[in-house]
């Protein structure tokens, strides 16, 4: 039941600390009111100034062959054996390549993105992209155009005329729309476009460095896959101008699918050129046979041959091509051996198609091609040491030495091929030795022409079927969804920065009270007093928002007055009983001066009065006299005089003010240069002794114990000490000091008074006995002291 009863105890503590923490910020409220409205207005400012972001995305889907197989497009002269199988896109290093320097410089290149149209408003310059009222084309740029940042003004001054301005207007020219001008940057024109005219208009022309153009569009332009296992790409841009991101997403797909396209054709150009190349030998070789057998017949007179000379021509036909055939295979083995000896590291494709009887080797150059294709798209994106790249120089070197020693092996087939069908000729021609000797030269001739002209036919085929090839080459990227973007903005997020103003309206004022109270370590209230000492509590005076001195009364009802009433009170109960029907010696006192000693000694003796006892107000303080001072009477004779001067007696000494009837006072008197001594004499021991004997209460304002030990002198004649400490004003670390005296009980039956308390705290007094002076007083505060006082 007890360990029930504890625990409700520590829950119910617990709930009341954490209302003081939400009560010491509550307090505060005005100010975080004026924080969140202050930062809602800032964030309304923002947005209404603040340049709106669009974002754009596109769709496009990358082929594959490897996952689609070959595409629609091809289907149709796949059956020529013209379409490479072994090329295939990996999405990753295509998402590399769009975003690479080289495609989206001539993205920028082709929509001219360096060159930027501006108009002025109130608060901020908006970027025109489409319209512009000016155009600006170029008849030639210097060579260090684009590493120029330059801004210049154009002043539309009517349909023909424009002032031209740099950018702080000191520099002024007129011109013609359509005259050359020329600058550091080149010479060009002004164009008017007449739709978007607007008298006396300024526009803004700015030429950007093209390299940092590039690296913003590069860190802006987002490309990501729509899948893991995906070859389709979305793309997304945001940018303060919808139509130009949709422009540049919409480019940068054709861009891209040009370079590719480039890429493809790069091995077909190669092969029609190295076919281009043998037709001419071919053809000249050709046409001088055929002048040959025309000379010859004319010159014998030979209009055809016998029967066995066309069954020997027959043989020899059908020989030759055999011949043909392999010696091609030999010449095309042999070229591509040099080709790729010489070619090692000049990163060049090597020709495809060429009607290599084995199957593997066109597989491996295709193979060959397409890592070199790779490496030099690569190359435009990573550097030299880049482990990407150094891995498809590996495998371009091993495919290489393959290849090398694949040709080889080919090589020396054919040429046992060769020998066995030059064997066979051998004997074709030994039959050919009986025929006459003129048909046999025509024979020979007629060999000859048969061997260049079936060269001469394969090598045609070969080009058209390179000519379709690079009629047929499709993009790597096909389009799925043209750039597109909202007309809703997506920066600034209206929502967000408003809810994002009002919590740092709020976070800022709570911050700053949180830091002010962590650094603050004064005494504010009787918790404070409570949780660091253990001295009794007597009571609180709140601050007094009147000028008067003596703030209670006998209808007084401020709670100030109502503060005294309770100190009163509270006396009663903390004051020793009354057994030789002496008056009870009350002493103020505190830790340093400034505290309202003198105000708790004057404004306690005026209720104590009050209650119709008699009671003596006494200046201890013999060193900073304080009372006359206080009540604003001047210095007369008091308890130094009254020491020094036996002759005297108190009734020389007493004084009382109209304010407070029934009250004596006696003055500190004149300063003494030895208070402390003085404070030892046997005239203190008579004096307490007799004031005792004439009244009930004797209320002694001393000096402050941290300070001087007067106090500690004559703590022996105190029946209570009052221990007054002042709220905002005193280091909590001085509280120690009361603390160690009320232990080792130096000072008789202590009590603390705190002073000067805040009422907005929770403290105050009012009690329903009336408002008094204190409300008065605020009500009269201008309205934004009233708001934001705490």
């Amino acid at each position: 039941m007890q360990d029930n009863l504890n625990s409700f105890q520590n829950e119910n503590e617990d709930t009341v600390n954490i209302r003081e923490e939400v009560e010491k910020y509550l307090r505060y409220w005005r100010w975080f009111l004026l924080g969140a409205i202050v930062a809602i207005a800032v964030a309304f400012l923002y947005l209404r100034y603040s340049t709106p972001s669009y974002k754009v995305s596109s769709t496009i889907m990358i082929k594959d062959n490897q996952k689609s197989g070959i595409s629609d497009e091809l289907k149709a002269v796949a059956d020529l054996g013209i379409v490479g199988t072994g090329s295939t896109n990996n999405t990753d290093n295509e998402i590399f390549i769009i975003k690479s320097r080289k495609i989206i410089g001539t993205v920028i290149d082709s929509l001219e993105l360096t060159t930027k149209f501006y108009t002025e408003g109130r608060v901020k310059q908006t970027e025109v992209y489409l319209n512009s009222p000016v155009r600006v084309e170029f008849v030639n740029r210097n060579q260090d155009f684009e590493l120029r940042d330059t801004t210049f003004i154009v002043q539309i001054l009517d349909k023909s005329n424009f002032n031209l301005f740099n950018l702080d207007k000191s520099v002024k020219s007129t011109f013609q729309f359509g005259e050359s001008v020329s600058n550091k940057i080149g010479t060009f024109r002004i164009i008017l476009f007449e739709e978007n005219f607007d008298f006396k208009s300024e526009v803004f022309v700015s030429f950007l460095i093209r390299d940092e153009v590039i690296d913003e569009y590069r860190e802006k332009i987002i490309v990501s896959p729509a899948d893991k296992n995906s070859s389709v790409l979305n793309l997304r841009l945001t940018d303060p101008v919808k139509q130009k991101a949709v422009d540049i997403l919409n480019e940068l797909v054709i861009q891209y699918n040009l370079d590719a396209i480039a890429d493809k054709n790069i091995v077909s150009e190669k092969t029609k050129q190295f076919i281009e190349e043998r037709l001419i030998s071919v053809g000249n070789d050709l046409a001088l046979i055929q002048d040959n057998v025309k000379n010859y017949k004319t010159k014998f007179g030979i209009t055809g041959l016998s029967t066995e000379g066309e069954l020997a021509l027959g043989e020899v036909t059908r020989n030759n091509q055999q011949i043909v055939t392999l010696k091609s295979q030999l010449s095309l083995a042999d070229w591509i051996q040099k080709k790729l000896q010489v070619q090692a590291q000049d990163n060049d494709v090597l020709p495809t198609n060429l009607g290599f009887t084995d199957e593997s080797i066109s597989t491996a150059i295709q193979s060959y091609n397409d890592l070199v294709l790779q490496k030099n798209t690569l190359l435009t994106t990573a550097g030299i040491k880049n482990p990407r790249l150094i891995e498809i120089q590996n495998q371009i070197n091993t495919l290489q030495q393959n290849l090398l020693s694949s040709i080889a092996n080919l090589k020396n087939s054919l040429e046992i091929q060769l020998s066995q069908i030059n064997a066979e000729a051998r004997k074709v021609n030994a039959k050919i030795a009986n025929i006459p000797l003129i048909e046999r030269g025509i024979i020979d001739i007629e060999r000859q022409k048969e061997i260049y002209s079936e060269l001469y036919s394969y090598l045609l085929k070969k080009k058209e079927e390179t000519a379709i090839s690079l009629a047929v080459t499709v993009p790597n990227a096909k389009i799925i969804d043209y750039a597109y973007g909202s007309d809703i903005p997506v920066a600034p997020k209206k929502k967000i920065i408003f809810l994002a103003a009002l919590l740092l309206g709020v976070i800022v004022p709570f911050i700053i009270i949180y830091i002010k109270n962590l650094l603050d370590t004064k005494l504010h209230t009787r918790k404070d007093i409570e949780q660091l000492t253990t001295v009794p509590f007597i009571g609180d005076v709140p601050h007094s928002e009147t000028e008067q001195k003596i703030v209670i009364s006998d209808n007084a009802r401020t709670s100030t007055a109502e503060a005294f009433r309770l100190i009163r009170t509270n006396l009663a109960f903390m004051l020793p009983e009354n057994t030789n029907n002496l008056g009870k010696t009350i002493f103020i006192t505190s830790t340093t001066s400034g505290e309202g000693k003198s105000f708790i000694s004057i404004n306690l003796s005026a209720a104590l009065s009050l209650s119709n006892k008699k009671v003596l107000l006494l200046g201890m303080d013999l060193r900073a006299p304080k009372v006359t001072e206080y009540l604003g009477l001047p210095e007369r004779k008091g308890i130094t005089n009254y020491i020094t001067n036996s002759q005297l007696t108190l009734d020389d000494l007493k004084f009382s003010i109209p304010e407070i009837k029934g009250l004596d006072i006696i003055a500190s008197g004149v300063i003494p240069p030895n208070p402390a001594e003085l404070l030892l004499t046997d005239r203190v021991k008579q004096l307490m002794e007799e004031v005792k004997r004439d009244y009930d209460y004797i209320v002694v304002d001393t000096a402050p114990v941290n300070l001087v030990t007067d106090t500690l002198l004559i703590s022996k004649y105190a029946d209570m000490v009052l221990y007054v400490s002042r709220a905002n004003y005193l280091d909590k670390r001085m509280l120690v000091v009361p603390q160690k005296l009320y232990e080792e009980k130096k000072l008789p039956n202590m009590a603390f008074v705190l002073n000067d308390t805040d009422m907005k705290r929770g403290y105050g007094y009012g009690y329903g006995y009336g408002y008094g002076n204190g409300y008065l007083e605020e009500v009269t505060k201008p309205w934004y002291k009233r708001i934001f006082s705490s």
